[in-house]
């Protein structure tokens, strides 16, 4: 724990990675928060512990005034906003905090993990040109796309004498995933098989993913083949299958698994794969987590072959619960790292190592 005083941050939204956000900062002895901004109507004026569901108050409001809480001048914004269905709005608000002089790290757009060739020169130059006059800095990640695969490949990689490919999965059941725009509208689960997704339409998944590629490419040192290589296999479901984001019906998209390729000279070198079902006995040829939910898996193939499966639960939930909590403390986690980082955009290979210092339990042996 640091003797300095307590980094005050603003949580972006109390949704389901939001409102794991305020827990964490609450429980981090180097953090304090000092607002909640909400779109809501309804959650304005309310306390953030009890929109966390703490069972406590904080005393802290949340409100929808975004002046008010810019006028703050906390050191951070944790932003954790809904980004998938309005990038660009939210590219403008987190570049307006920047240049607002306010650090901030974000779940999302996901794009800005690694925005080379993704987004325009100008619009990266503006944020560079903000970092560079008032000094604050945006770091975007989570768990996937972010730890997943950036920094738990890459240091896995470590370990390597020759690297053939590096794969990074995420293999899982979203049947308990609360977010009906992802899973209908982004995903296509529940509609029939010839809807047109927004995430199946070519480019969508390299805008989405992508920039974890190119950045495991990056800190390997090789340059990819452009465009990247997609691969999209979807599968309709068998049965009805009951899903907390809206039922799916038999003979609608049920399940997909889909790759975005970083090739060399033609070559897989770093595969971002993701095998999503609503099931856990569909497609049984996919790859499969070693216990029931999911799990993250990287394969390193080369000298030596190394496989390491990433499995995560919550204390009172299932795998999609402890999920949005691992999203919501790696950006938590991050926060004095990405306040001390030179200003404008910082990558995960450019920050130091982030650990969960300052949050060993002081109560008795669980």
């Amino acid at each position: 724990m640091s003797n300095s005083a307590p980094l005050k941050v603003v949580v972006w939204s109390t949704g389901t990675v939001g409102r794991h956000a305020i827990a964490g900062i609450d429980r981090h002895p180097d953090l304090e928060l000092v607002g909640v901004w909400v779109s809501n109507p309804e959650k304005d004026g309310k306390d953030a512990g009890l929109l966390a569901d703490l069972g406590r108050e904080l005393g802290v409001l949340a409100t929808t005034d975004r002046e008010a809480l810019i006028a703050l001048a906390p050191d951070a914004i944790v932003h954790t906003a809904m980004a998938d269905d309005r990038v660009f709005e939210c590219i403008e608000d987190l570049f307006g905090f920047v240049e607002a002089g306010i650090n901030v790290v974000s779940s999302g757009p996901v794009l800005l993990q690694w925005p080379d060739k993704i987004l325009p020169p100008e619009m990266l130059d503006r944020l560079a040109e903000a970092g560079r006059r008032t000094g604050a800095s945006l770091h975007v990640n989570g768990i996937d796309p972010g730890f997943a695969n950036d920094v738990l490949p890459l240091s896995l990689t470590s370990l390597s004498q020759r690297i053939d490919e590096v794969r990074m999965l995420e293999i899982a059941d979203y049947s308990t995933y609360y977010q009906p725009v992802v899973m209908g509208e982004l995903f296509g689960f529940g509609k029939p098989l010839d809807f047109k997704a927004m995430l199946w339409e070519p480019g969508i998944l390299t805008m989405a993913w992508g920039s974890v590629v190119r950045q495991v490419a990056a800190g390997l040192g090789i340059t990819l083949d452009e465009p990247l290589t997609e691969e999209v296999d979807r599968r309709a479901a068998e049965v009805d299958i009951a899903s907390v984001s809206g039922d799916i019906p038999a003979g609608t998209m049920g399940a997909v698994r889909f790759q975005v390729i970083g090739k060399v000279d033609g070559v897989p070198r770093v595969v971002l794969e993701h095998v999503t079902r609503t099931a856990e006995d569909q497609a049984p040829e996919w790859p499969t987590p070693p216990e029931g939910g999911g799990c993250y898996r990287v394969v390193v193939k080369g000298e030596p072959f190394m496989q390491l499966d990433f499995t995560h639960h919550g204390e009172h939930g299932d795998h999609n619960v402890s999920g949005m909590i691992v999203t919501a403390q790696r950006l938590v986690n991050a926060v004095a790292a990405v306040v001390a980082a030179p200003g404008g955009l910082v990558t995960a290979i450019e920050l130091p190592l982030i650990t969960g210092r300052g949050l060993v339990s002081t109560e008795g042996a669980p």
